[in-house]
């Protein structure tokens, strides 16, 4: 009997990448008599200093990465400017060091902690630099702070899309101008950015390193030289390719705003030929699968504090009115529930706004039989959502009419 043939393990799966070239090595040459062309090489050298400085959480993310980087060389080309979105649970991931490397290696970078949007629309021009924001959770953290800067919200999801200019009363005679938006972003922070900008963005979830994870220190002044030269390889081979970039319509495997927020990748991949081809396809896939699941565990999360907020209300004999103090010790008192561990504290009043913000639902003063006044919810406020998002009971179907013979 024949032995079986192995099982491919998982690196047997991943792309054959050409060797990395290492500068005071021997070249290694090339099994294949045919050469890689030099855009397949410069995206595989550049995948190697992101590899040599930051553990990304997988090969999907190293190869979006690389392509997101290289395709900021090429920004007057594309229809749509994809956000590079960076985050994690905690401080120590990796987020900072990930947009250290992006920023020595993107096109003309403009990299801000805390600037005003008229400061970072003014500095878009008709040949855009690329935006990198560090620390943005301080921008939108919380409910007042990302009201603050709405418009710097507004700015970056205007300009993800070509055409979609900023309006501005200037000089002395108070006329009307037009300011372009359209500009790659990298934004860097803890926990979640807002809707809007994650679902205009090729994500990247980093995370702390495992003990025994190790990278090189990165160091400024020693470790950029070689991040700009692959920077001017990669102006040097993508420069020609404008034209041809701009027309190009590649096959997608996703479709709608993912396909719009991933079209420059994968032109870029095609470009460059070799494996990336596939193994952006495989990212796009795989990448926008994983945040799609994201997106449907929170609104289950959410439909289901509509319904143990029935519930409550139910156990109280279905009140006019309810504290929001009330409301919250019920819903952290059921042990099954997710919500005595939503935090630290479990469910409070701030984490009970922000899973209702979306269904328009928010507590008020009110005035309670007892005469007292407190914070609190109507059941009339819940019930167009329960009604929407988690009947009771389905609908029964009207029957078929008969008609006789």
């Amino acid at each position: 009997m024949e032995a079986a043939a192995p099982i491919p393990s998982p690196e047997d799966a991943q792309p054959s990448w050409p060797p990395i070239a290492v500068p005071g090595e021997p070249a290694v040459s090339q099994p294949d008599p045919a050469q890689p062309s030099e855009g397949e090489q410069v995206l595989s050298d550049l995948r190697a200093q992101f590899r040599r400085y930051v553990v990304l959480p997988n090969e999907d993310a190293l190869t979006a990465v690389t392509l997101w980087v290289a395709a900021t060389h090429l920004q007057t080309a594309w229809q749509h400017a994809p956000r590079l979105a960076v985050v994690g649970p905690a401080k120590r991931c990796g987020k900072s060091r990930l947009l250290d490397v992006v920023t020595e290696s993107v096109h003309d970078p403009l990299i801000t902690v805390n600037a005003s949007p008229a400061a970072v629309f003014r500095s878009i021009t008709e040949n855009p630099p690329t935006l990198l924001v560090d620390e943005a959770d301080t921008l939108f953290g919380s409910a007042k702070v990302a009201e603050k800067n709405e418009e710097m919200r507004g700015l970056l999801n205007a300009g993800h899309q070509r055409n979609r200019p900023t309006l501005r009363v200037s000089g002395p005679n108070h006329e009307v101008s037009k300011f372009p938006t359209f500009a790659m972003a990298a934004l860097a922070g803890i926990g979640e950015l807002p809707d809007t900008i994650m679902d205009r963005s090729v994500v990247i979830r980093m995370r702390r390193r495992r003990p025994g994870e190790k990278v090189a220190e990165f160091r400024t002044v020693r470790d950029t030289p070689a991040l700009h030269a692959l920077r001017d390889r990669l102006v040097a081979w993508l420069a020609p390719l404008h034209a041809t970039a701009m027309d190009l319509t590649p096959p997608m495997p996703v479709e709608d705003r993912a396909a719009d927020t991933w079209e420059p990748l994968i032109v870029v991949a095609d470009l460059a030929g070799g494996p990336w081809p596939e193994a952006a396809r495989a990212a796009c896939l795989a990448m926008t699968k994983h945040e799609a699941e994201q997106d449907q565990d929170n609104s289950a999360l959410n439909i289901r504090l509509l319904a143990d907020i029935r519930r409550v209300f139910a156990a109280e004999g279905n009140p006019a009115i309810i504290r929001t103090s009330r409301l919250i010790d019920s819903l952290n008192e059921d042990a099954e529930s997710p919500w005595p561990g939503y935090s630290d504290k479990g469910l409070t009043a701030r984490g009970l706004q922000l899973l209702l913000k979306d269904y328009g639902i928010g507590s008020a003063n009110r005035r309670f039989p007892d005469g007292h006044q407190a914070k609190g919810f109507t059941r009339l406020q819940f019930t167009d959502a329960w009604a929407r998002y988690c009947p009771e009971s389905e609908p029964t179907a009207e029957p078929e009419p008969t008609t006789g013979p």
